[in-house]
């Protein structure tokens, strides 16, 4: 029986590396949607296509393909036949899909439709921000994880500082406010905490306390 497991929340929560984490551990198949959305906005990128001009987003679908693939358990995005696991956490690539990508109608109805075909094939954790009221409705558990603004960005402006960038935590903040508006007031698939969905609040909790909470909610409802 499948049974899958949605995780949604703001930008720097924590949602991919707990879904990676809760899927290793159940035996699951970890699905991190936001980056299928950055492999659209990694390939506007790299072709300087003007991606500020929605015509220019949707006309460029066509041309986009986007695949997963597993190694070893990890998931590896490849854009038109290239691995771009890699190139697709940039910093930049990041800003442009909150604000350009993931805003536009087209463009998630391109990427659900894969999405929800990942769902129906096998037992998977898929994290986003649209996971349990559009990719998954059904799934078998939903999970809202949120953290404070102040929380998140330290724990993005630790991150960038371990890739030796540039940049200062007041930055960080301001870039996690605007994509936390940006996100909830999209008009297209806003992110929402859903009815069914269990909360958590990981702001004084780390990795692994997360990764338990949900577990043990997964077993109790298997019960």
């Amino acid at each position: 029986m499948i049974k899958n497991i949605a995780i949604d929340g703001l930008s720097g929560a924590g949602k991919s590396t707990v879904a990676k984490e809760v899927a290793r551990e159940l035996g699951y198949v970890y699905v991190d949607t936001g980056s299928m959305y950055r492999g659209v906005a990694l390939y506007l990128i790299e072709r300087k296509i003007d991606y500020k001009k929605e015509k220019n987003v949707i006309n460029a679908l066509k041309n986009i393909k986007i695949d997963l693939e597993y190694v070893n358990g990890e998931q590896q995005v490849i854009l038109n036949g290239k691995n771009v696991s890699t190139d697709v956490r940039n910093e930049k690539v990041g800003i442009v899909t909150s604000k350009y990508v993931a805003v536009i109608n087209e463009v998630r109805e391109f990427l659900v439709e894969i999405q929800k075909e990942l769902g129906k094939k096998k037992s998977i954790v898929m994290d986003g921000r649209d996971i349990g009221s559009v990719v998954l409705k059904d799934a078998f558990l939903k999970i809202y994880l949120d953290a404070t603004p102040e929380a998140r960005a330290k724990r993005r402006y630790k991150e960038i500082l371990g890739k030796k960038t540039d940049v200062k935590y007041e930055e960080v903040i301001e870039d996690i406010k605007r994509r936390d508006y940006t996100d909830t007031t999209r008009k297209h698939s806003p992110l929402i905490r859903c009815d069914d969905a269990v909360y958590i609040d990981s702001s004084n909790m780390n990795i692994e306390e997360v990764v338990e909470e949900i577990i043990k909610i997964y077993k109790e409802r298997e019960k």
